[in-house]
């Protein structure tokens, strides 16, 4: 039987019980079930795992996720303890064509996604199928399983491109993205997921929970050039400069993992099914601002390189949300600053590599 080596010092220790004491009471409902889990082994995927893991270990839970993904050996290399903690398996397969395993599970979160800031039009139509396809056949395997709450992780990216004049994007908001531009698959996929997520849960009667999310910031996150946080702490990582791609005027708003999971499993267990629920920070920043945040907890002298002249005369583009309905049906809020954030996540990153 696997076990988790009990000499592990989680080096997360003080996120994980900061994610316990705003859901403990929540938690209870899981006692004795399993969970289905796509794309379990990315950014979303890995802190749903640890935090599932710590609260299972806390409390008793005698609960247990099945994971799915498409490499369970590469994930293991990445986060061995994970990998051998007995509560958490593994199933392989891509999330659009992937066997249904046995059992029951009441719980599915649907977080497989291919989100790529950098996708190229020769990317586009694979990640819509990823996203529309994959919804399809988990909600195809739901069918199967008793279920009783499925998650499904959207993004803000259904609202397509922010107006100048919206200061925060509210649920309500019925704007989309352009369906004529390539670079709407990933938004357009997302919008497909959640009619097709609501359909089947009215349909087959159980609970359909949607969280929008945002940008976030925090361990495990990939430095390859798919955010400018990263781009930017990976900058302070090689000595700097830090280096923005454009005039620093876009304002984005950045919440910490350890707050997005008291947001996703507090969706989970208490949110209004069809309801969605905006997830993230609505505290905004710009990116130059951002930048010399960076330098700050790197303890360097502001060295901020701008690519492009600023300009003072025109609108910024703009990605931040209202979380109005999070924080009062669910009393949900942003616990942890940016700039904690920033000195946590490069904490983590110095710590493992």
């Amino acid at each position: 039987m696997k076990t988790m080596k009990e000499d592990y010092e989680n080096p997360l220790k003080e996120d994980l019980e900061h994610i316990l004491s705003h859901t403990e009471a929540r938690w209870e409902e899981l006692r004795g079930k399993k969970i289905f889990i796509t794309g379990g082994t990315g950014f979303f995927g890995t802190w749903f795992l640890e935090s599932f893991a710590w609260a299972n270990r806390r409390l008793n839970l005698n609960s247990s996720m099945l994971v799915l993904t498409r490499d369970i050996d590469a994930f293991k290399k990445k986060v061995p303890h994970l990998g051998d903690n007995h509560s958490i398996s593994f199933h392989e397969g891509d999330v659009r064509s992937y066997e249904f395993p046995n059992g029951v599970f009441e719980y599915i979160i649907h977080a497989a996604a291919s989100f790529q800031s950098n996708m190229s039009e020769e990317d586009a139509l694979d990640v819509f199928d990823i996203i529309a396809d994959g919804t399809r056949h988990t909600l195809e395997f739901s069918k199967h399983c008793n279920l009783k709450k499925f998650l499904l992780i959207s993004s803000g990216a259904v609202y397509g491109k922010q107006t100048p004049n919206m200061k925060r994007i509210h649920e309500d908001c019925h704007q989309g993205p352009d369906p004529t531009d390539w670079h709407s698959a990933y938004g357009e996929g997302k919008r497909v997921a959640e009619l097709l997520t609501i359909l089947n849960a009215r349909k087959y009667n159980y609970e359909a929970k949607i969280a929008r999310c945002f940008t976030f910031l925090g361990p495990y996150q990939r430095l390859d050039g798919q955010w400018a946080i990263t781009d930017f702490i990976n900058d302070g990582l090689n000595g700097g400069p830090i280096v923005v791609k454009g005039d620093g005027t876009p304002c984005r708003s950045y919440l910490y993992a350890a707050d997005l999971m008291i947001f996703l499993w507090t969706i989970l267990f208490d949110g209004k099914s069809c309801l969605p629920y905006n997830v993230g920070s609505d505290v905004e920043t710009n990116i130059r601002t951002l930048a010399e945040m960076v330098t700050v907890s790197f303890e360097m002298e502001e060295n901020v390189v701008l690519t492009e002249k600023q300009v003072t005369d025109h609108n910024s583009d703009r990605y931040v949300p209202s979380i109005q309905r999070a924080r009062e049906g669910l009393s949900l809020s942003q616990y942890i600053g940016l700039k904690s954030a920033i000195k946590r996540t490069i904490e983590f990153i110095k710590l493992h590599n």
